[in-house]
């Protein structure tokens, strides 16, 4: 089985990146807009759109709060098997304002892997630039305050 794992350090606290993370239906506006371009909720699933094109239905796995991880499935074809996880944590470098995003998917067939890595790495960079331009005008609003 072919996996992917991926992570980078966005300027925004913890409690705001989990907040979009956990959101599991407004995946295309809260988390990854412009990279994911629609979501739409379908029971314990949501069909997702990405900027390319690429439609996949996700089931929703699981939720845990106290590690700050959702867990998703992509049901159906390309994979024949494919488990998603995303958590976020506190970066280790100063801790304030700062956290760690960490992306990991399994997958088979072993050969999805190229091409699911190069669209992880796009979607991970869309996902930093939004929560940290959230995170800016948060801290500007205060400051205007």
């Amino acid at each position: 089985m072919a996996s992917v794992h991926l992570s980078t350090i966005i300027n925004c606290d913890v409690a705001s990146a989990w907040d979009a993370l956990q959101d599991f239906g407004a995946l295309h506006t809260r988390l990854a807009p412009g990279f994911v371009t629609d979501c739409q909720l379908a029971g314990e699933a949501r069909i997702v759109t990405f900027h390319n094109g690429m439609s996949v239905r996700e089931r929703f796995v699981s939720s845990d709060d106290a590690q700050r991880r959702l867990v998703w499935s992509v049901v159906g074809p390309p994979f024949e098997h494919h488990n998603g996880a995303a958590t976020v944590s506190p970066d280790g470098a100063d801790g304030e304002g700062h956290c760690r995003f960490e992306w990991q998917a399994d997958m088979l067939p072993d050969v999805l892997a190229g091409e699911l890595e190069p669209m992880m790495r796009e979607g991970l960079a869309a996902i930093k630039r939004h929560l940290e331009a959230g995170a800016a005008s948060r801290t500007s609003m205060r400051h205007d305050s």
